[in-house]
């Protein structure tokens, strides 16, 4: 995550202000501070979903007559299948809780630390970032084999579909032959080693693999990795979050070709407790540093009446949010503060006495 570190002046807020506005006319004059957002949780919902495409062999029609094959596919088709699914948090700028950190002569505050979403990290020390989840890597695709590649000149000059079908099912029948002549140790030609006999025994598979295709047909497999955001509001129970189709894949919530995948929300009723908190009444000179004291909640996604996946986990609608102690940022004290990433709770805080 890439972060930006402001030093906070009269002179540069009143720079960036000028630019804000001459940008936009609606942009909010920033004076004497850095304004932030504290972060709001969502909740991604990472699903692995595999497609498998299959495509008919263009001698299909005789896949049973020669090669004893019944159920050779005669139709393409696209089947979807959901592999996984997991709940991870995040976090985006709560527009709801913006402030102003201010820096004056009654403020010690040199730096605010904020992410490009506009979310507060750190103030007068360095932030502490998330770890970063690893998207989903496809394998790389592997290139299908050409049967006409491995097709003699007989077969390729047949005058019909009938010919060509029987010429190739007894070239596969010839190869099969070959392989288990060679295991037998019974071939003309049989190889000086194991190497040898490895990669003789690898080129029949492969050439009765490529001829197959123009009965069996083909089927290619691919896996993407499908990232749905959901903002929880309050505690709800199976609202739906996403509909899955094994003919479509992923399909809107109000698409009623799919199956309805549930999200439930749970509100544990746990929120922490901070002793930097401010008591009572805000000052007017307030340094307006605030925090999230989030409450725990539970997440879970379920589907035909199956749970699929849950998570417990910290969120800041479910708890409140706090101003710290006017005091932690007056002239007599340099206080380091580091945000929780996704939270915006205090995941450290430490204060020196400033030297006169």
């Amino acid at each position: 995550m890439n972060i930006t570190s402001l030093p906070v002046s009269r002179c540069m807020a009143a720079i960036i202000a000028c630019v804000l506005l001459s940008l936009n006319g609606h942009a909010q004059t920033v004076m004497d501070g850095t304004t932030y957002c504290l972060p709001k949780t969502s909740i991604d919902v990472v699903l692995l979903v595999e497609k498998t495409t299959t495509q008919p062999g263009e001698l299909c029609q005789y896949a049973e007559r020669f090669m004893k094959k019944a159920d050779a596919p005669a139709e393409p088709s696209v089947a979807y299948r959901l592999l996984s699914a997991d709940i991870v948090p995040a976090a985006i700028a709560d527009t709801a809780k913006q402030f102003t950190a201010r820096n004056d002569n009654k403020h010690n505050i040199q730096r605010v630390a904020i992410s490009p979403q506009g979310i507060i990290l750190a103030v007068n020390a360095d932030p502490s970032l998330p770890a970063e989840r690893i998207p989903f890597k496809a394998a790389p695709k592997i290139q299908l084999p050409n049967a006409h590649d491995y097709m003699n000149q007989d077969i390729l000059a047949a005058g019909s579909k009938a010919k060509m079908a029987e010429l190739v099912a007894q070239e596969i029948y010839d190869i099969r032959e070959s392989r288990s002549m060679l295991t037998k140790g019974q071939a003309d030609f049989m190889p000086k080693d194991g190497e040898q006999l490895r990669i003789m025994m690898q080129s029949l598979d492969q050439q009765e693999a490529a001829l197959m295709q123009v009965f069996c047909g083909t089927t290619v497999k691919d896996t993407t990795e499908v990232v749905v955001s959901y903002v929880p509001e309050k505690a709800t129970e199976g609202d739906v979050l996403f509909r899955f189709s094994q003919r479509f894949g992923l399909v809107d919530a109000d698409d009623l070709s799919g199956i309805p995948y549930y999200i439930s929300i749970t509100d544990l009723h746990q929120v922490p407790v901070n002793s930097a908190v401010a008591e009572g009444k805000l000052p007017k000179d307030n340094a307006e540093i605030y925090v999230n004291l989030p409450g725990r909640i539970r997440a879970d996604l379920t589907s035909m009446s199956r749970p699929v996946a849950s998570l417990e986990l910290m969120a800041t609608q479910f708890g409140r949010c706090e101003s710290l102690d006017n005091e932690l940022f007056g002239k007599k004290l340099f206080t380091q503060l580091v945000y929780h990433p996704l939270t915006g709770n205090i995941e450290s805080i430490s204060t020196d006495m400033v030297k006169k």
